[in-house]
């Protein structure tokens, strides 16, 4: 079978449901996440060289550079999977620009259309851009339920394009009794409540990574049933905004650790973080940036400041501390995962390191 061929039929099985295998199972997963200046880049490599990288930050050559610069570290010859969350400028504005760094082989979205046209300065132009950029590799349309096999591990769908999954990433799926607690907010129709969101599986650990989706839609990810299971490392959604991040998910899931990607003067929200911070079994957050202190802001349901001294983690487990989202240098936040569970996450600018050893009772 030609190469083109072999491609169509990957991108059917995925439609379908199915499964398709590249190659063997490499001996650990590397997580990076990225700072791009306030934006969200996730870059995942196996020790086979297969890499996925869900979203690209916000436009300019020097967000993109920081995602390219990585991939240099392992000599990637291109991108293998770009997975769109959804079509908002922090998170797909750099593709074009990153795509002339190097190139990206699938991409991997919710669908050629976006549901935000001419609400934000610029966003029509960045759409044509991610586009252009798309048509000139394979493209892989994503439904809830889906599960792909890329880089080693298993990307099960659970959100896309506004529909939920309506089975268990795995086992039964509990029971919910943080549901009957829950304030539900106003509805959300933007491109936030259709990202592509992902429980990434490796082995026996577990990472979750919604995107920007908002409060009501992870709500019902894990009501009445939780749909999720529990979790190793949670990428905190929509940046630690209080937009997303309801106490019913965040709880119901018992992460082990908490990554925050999250901007000097965006996300990382009182609310949010403090719901985090008080989830039961968590080890630990680590966070992509200081926070600076701010007073709330209604736009994003904020009731309380955000930021300062006592809303951010402890120095050595901070990336950047620079009060600006366009400072030099920049550095990432490392996961380290095994196939039996264990992981180690690092801290790029001071060599903080700290094993989570594989659990060896059941979750």
């Amino acid at each position: 079978m030609g190469s083109k061929s072999a491609l169509v039929g990957f991108a059917l099985a995925v439609m379908l449901g199915g499964v398709a295998t590249l190659g063997q199972r490499p001996a650990t997963l590397d997580i990076y996440s990225i700072d791009v200046e306030g934006g969200g880049a996730t870059l995942y490599v196996s020790s086979a060289g297969e890499s996925l990288l869900i979203d690209a930050g916000n436009h300019g050559q020097r967000v993109s550079g920081r995602i390219a610069g990585i991939a240099r570290r392992y000599e990637l010859r291109q991108i293998d999977y770009f997975l769109a969350s959804h079509y908002h400028s922090d998170h797909v504005g750099g593709v074009s620009e990153l795509a002339a760094q190097i190139p990206i082989a699938h991409f991997v979205d919710h669908g050629p259309e976006m549901h935000d046209e001419g609400r934000f300065r610029g966003s029509d132009a960045m759409f044509g851009s991610y586009l252009a950029a798309r048509a000139k590799g394979q493209v892989v349309q994503v439904k809830a339920g889906d599960r792909l096999r890329i880089a080693g591990a298993d990307v099960n769908v659970v959100s896309s394009d506004g529909v939920l999954t309506s089975k268990p990433v795995a086992g039964t799926g509990p029971a919910n009794p943080l549901c009957r607690d829950f304030t539900p907010q106003e509805e959300d129709r933007s491109e936030n409540a259709r990202s592509v969101g992902v429980v990434v599986t490796f082995g026996r650990f577990s990472m979750l990574a919604l995107g920007d989706l908002t409060w009501n839609k992870e709500h019902d990810l894990v009501c009445p049933n939780n749909l999720l299971g529990h979790i190793d490392v949670y990428l905190t959604t929509h940046h630690g905004l209080n937009l997303s991040n309801p106490k019913v998910l965040v709880h119901a899931i018992t992460p082990r650790v908490a990554l925050m990607n999250n901007g000097p003067r965006k996300g990382a929200a009182q609310e949010a973080w403090k719901t985090v911070r008080s989830t039961p079994g968590l080890e630990d957050l680590w966070q992509l940036h200081y926070s600076v202190e701010r007073p709330p802001s209604a736009i994003l349901n904020e009731a309380l400041p955000t930021g300062g001294p006592s809303l951010n983690v402890a120095e050595p487990f901070i990336a950047n501390l620079a009060e600006t989202a366009d400072h030099e240098p920049v550095y990432f936040l490392k996961v380290t995962a095994s196939p039996d569970g264990g992981f180690v996450v690092e801290n790029s600018r001071n060599g903080q390191r700290k094993a989570y050893p594989a659990r060896t009772a059941s979750k």
